[in-house]
């Protein structure tokens, strides 16, 4: 339990810092950071989602899109927030393409939307964790 504790933890840091700067003013730069910081964030999530249907569950899984499913067969996820999580490991893999300006402008649009519905699943997650005498 301690590494799904710790990967708790690291989720919730690096949520946050994606929240951080995507409050900031629009300039390439705050545009650059936030597909970053959406990057390492959607792998914490996933890496989290990962160990805590292993943990919690008894599923193996070894991709974002395989977690994702499985996380839709718990109940987890919704439908809608199962595809639109689908989606965004598209928009994830799409990033090491972000100098192509229409690509980079594309996905930074998306991620007001991504963070909340990382939000959720973390919130979930969290959740469950408490649910199970985990600490939050």
């Amino acid at each position: 339990m301690e590494q799904l504790k710790e990967r708790l933890a690291t989720c919730k840091r690096a949520l946050g810092t994606l929240e951080e700067v995507l409050a900031m003013p629009f300039t390439v730069v705050v545009r650059d950071a936030s597909i970053q910081r959406f990057e390492y964030s959607f792998e914490s999530l996933w890496k989290l989602l990962k160990e805590f249907l292993y943990r919690q569950q008894g599923i193996s899984c070894y991709s974002p899109k395989q977690c994702i499913r499985e996380a839709l067969k718990t109940n987890l996820l919704s439908p809608e927030q199962a595809e639109a999580f689908l989606i965004m490991v598209d928009d994830r893999n799409l990033v090491s393409h972000t100098y192509i300006e229409a690509i980079a402008e594309a996905i930074y649009k998306k991620l007001p939307a991504h963070l909340g519905l990382m939000k959720e699943l973390f919130g979930k997650i969290q959740s469950e964790m408490k649910g199970h005498g985990e600490p939050g």
